[in-house]
């Protein structure tokens, strides 16, 4: 009697991976994409007086925030808006840009900044560089605020929408971290006002000539920064 052929763990094992080749499915890679997905070629840039504060943006994972903040960006929306929040180990959140800037909005800026975009939750975590939109209960009510987040926040996930991560400036955030705050309710404040002295924006794919921008911009930062000195001694000597 013929005894019966057994295929070894082995062989299954190269049979589904051949098999999973041959339909181009690799949940592996997939799975990892979702998590951390590719970023694209666009980078902003946001001044402060204690550095900068550079990020990219996911397109793939939130293509109709991506567009909207991109979009305030190229406007110059966040211009002079500030970060109303830092929590330390938790998020640096900016303010909505109607009502969070010093300087008045255009109604371009304006009609902007009121849209809200919908919900694109994903499986992206929120862990520290991430950038998450801020909304209120309804999921669909993000405008223009968002934080970065300084540390892991698992509660956070597939509840609010990632769109980008930072990508240089961390020593910044490290330095927000150490500024005294108070707490109001739920929030972590800064006592001092962190001003977005000014915003600019690149992409990587295009090459620049030789001459290097850091000069010019660590000029333009030291600029803004005695501007906002004047104008806090201004409003010091004009407002009660």
């Amino acid at each position: 009697m013929a005894m019966p052929v057994v295929a070894s763990p082995s062989f299954f094992f190269f049979f589904l991976s051949t098999l999973l080749v041959l339909l181009h499915v690799s949940p592996i890679v997939a799975e990892t994409e979702d998590r951390d997905p590719h970023l694209g070629t666009i980078r902003v840039v946001f001044q402060t007086k204690y550095g900068d504060i550079e990020f990219g943006f996911y397109p793939k994972v939130a293509p109709k925030t991506v567009n909207h903040i991109f979009k305030l960006v190229r406007l110059g929306a966040y211009n002079s808006n500030h970060f109303f929040r830092v929590h330390k180990g938790f998020v640096a959140q900016v303010a909505d840009v109607i009502g969070g800037r010093e300087a008045p909005v255009s109604e371009e800026q304006r009609a902007e900044g009121e849209k809200t975009v919908p919900g694109e939750f994903s499986k992206v975590m929120h862990v520290r560089g991430i950038l998450s939109m801020g909304r209120y209960s309804d999921p669909d009510s993000a405008t223009s605020s968002f934080s970065i987040l300084l540390g892991s926040a698992p509660h956070l996930d597939e509840q609010y929408a990632v769109f980008g991560k930072v990508t240089k400036g961390d020593e910044t955030l490290t330095r927000l971290e150490e500024l005294q705050t108070r707490t109001e309710g739920i929030f972590v404040m800064p006592l001092e006002r962190i001003t977005i002295l000014s915003t600019y924006y690149y992409d990587t794919d295009v090459k620049v000539s030789s001459y290097s921008c850091e000069d010019e911009v660590a000029r333009l930062r030291k600029r803004l920064i005695n501007a906002e000195n004047f104008l806090q001694m201004q409003r010091a000597k004009l407002l009660p």
